[in-house]
């Protein structure tokens, strides 16, 4: 059955409490543009794609006091400017020395009037938290905006991982991912179903997907009926349960129509054999990471889709990720040492920085490996890796390392640090180097001339 009329038998409003139109507006009037290709001339199929990909990490990093004399397990490096040197915990990045930089100072205003558990929600956004319309706690992610610019030219719109898989809830976050309505989009964190959606798409594999689709919104109408019938209205955390299953379902058709227009057109030839799909966030840190790691990299190589974010823990002690550090042979959980103000503590909260950064490093070369037709994939990929605190919740000086996007102006390989610079200028700067014409982000003042994004 065709996507047009498929929405036209389902997606009908039931009842006025919750309006599926509103969840789902933009996208039945949306214009499809068709993929690039090679026939349409050397100037746009040789042009290389630009991409971006943002990866949090929960509870900050290891910031040592100066008393504990473990100053060189500081997440951030002693001294600013191009003469930094990397410190124990991030020397798995030293072979990228001229392909990133360390970014100091950074905060979030918003952040700083917030509950600092919460700073996850809005590391993307820079987004108050707080409902100045009913329903409506945030704005659009980073990632969303790219994808609404990006989205023409690759099979899918975007790729939301997290740790944890859904949207968790409201202050415990599980995605750093918000459309263009602020709402929270489910993330997906079974490799097996990330490698599925992104290269096993078939008519067969479509239409199924679709039959399922059509059933859930089916499900949904009968009770939101059943509700209208009964003349209760839905309290508002079952209303904001139901947007946020709506938005799912949202999200599930933008990709069917995303991928439909693709079909016909081969993916690229890749080696697969390195994957392990069986591998899940509950088994092994490290063997988990890396294959999350293996098919984002893949997907950029392939040009499924030119934005990604993954959420790599969840804040305060919540989800799967909490106990990686005791996988890891440490001694306390990952939000207990984000709290530990003692030398032992500290030194621990590192070596677990020191795992995070081996496993950006394995990402990065997966990058560099794979190569477009001008540059590496990380040439032309910008990397966003960072957390939205640093130690036990200050949401100031936010810990932040930016890594790629030569073919898109960055010059790297410094520690730039300037005292309360706004995030969202660094996201503008960002926006900018992609060629994304935007005026503003979030409460941003400009782009940053004077740093890694001095070309903008």
């Amino acid at each position: 059955m065709p996507v047009k009329q498929l929405r036209e038998e389902v997606f009908m409003p039931s009842t006025p409490q919750l309006d599926r139109r509103a969840v789902l507006k933009g996208i039945a009037g949306a214009t499809l543009a068709l993929p690039v290709l090679d026939a349409m001339g050397e100037d746009v199929a040789e042009k290389p794609p630009k991409r971006f990909c943002a990866l949090y990490t929960a509870n900050g990093m290891s910031l040592p006091k100066s008393e504990h004399g473990i100053s060189d397990w500081n997440w951030f490096p002693q001294a600013k400017g191009k003469d930094f040197q990397f410190g124990k915990s991030t020397a798995p990045l030293k072979p990228f020395a001229k392909q990133l930089s360390f970014l100091g100072g950074l905060y979030h205003p918003n952040g700083t009037k917030a509950d600092p558990h919460i700073c996850s929600d809005m590391w993307l956004t820079g987004a108050p938290l707080h409902n100045p319309q009913p329903g409506k706690f945030n704005s659009v992610g980073l990632d969303q905006v790219i994808a609404k610019h990006t989205k023409q030219h690759c099979r899918q719109p975007s790729l939301v991982l997290s740790i944890d898989a859904g949207v968790g809830f409201l202050s415990r976050t599980g995605t750093i991912s918000y459309n263009l309505e602020g709402k929270p989009i489910p993330a997906e964190n079974n490799p097996r179903r990330v490698f599925d959606r992104l290269f096993r798409a078939d008519r067969a594999s479509l239409e199924t997907q679709r039959d399922h689709l059509k059933r859930r919104i089916k499900l949904v109408d009968a009770v939101l009926e059943s509700a209208q019938s009964l003349n209760k209205r839905l309290g508002r955390s079952d209303q904001q349960t139901m947007d946020q299953y709506l938005t799912s379902l949202n999200e599930i058709e933008a990709r069917l129509i995303a991928s439909e227009k693709w079909i016909d057109i081969p993916l690229k030839k890749q080696d697969y054999s390195h994957l392990d799909l069986t591998v899940t966030s509950e088994g092994e840190p490290r063997d988990y990471y890396r294959t999350m790691f293996d098919l984002i990299a893949l997907a950029f190589d392939a040009d499924i889709t030119r934005s990604i974010a993954f959420m790599l823990n969840r804040e305060d002690g919540m989800g799967i990720s909490d106990t990686f550090p005791l996988k890891l042979g440490l001694t306390r959980t990952h939000h207990n040492l984000s709290h530990a103000g003692d030398k032992a503590g500290q030194l621990e909260f590192a070596k677990y920085d020191l795992f995070l950064s081996e496993q950006l490093a394995y990402f990065f070369d997966r990058l560099q490996q794979y190569q477009d037709k001008q540059g590496s994939v990380l040439d032309n990929s910008i990397v966003l890796y960072g957390s939205g605190a640093s130690t036990t919740h200050y949401p100031k000086n936010l810990p932040t390392l930016i890594a790629g996007g030569a073919n898109m102006g960055l010059r790297h390989g410094t520690f730039w640090h300037k005292k309360e610079t706004r995030m969202s200028n660094v996201f503008l700067s960002i926006l900018r180097s992609m060629g994304i014409a935007e005026e503003s982000f979030a409460d941003s003042t400009g782009v940053l001339h004077d740093s890694v994004f001095s070309k903008v």
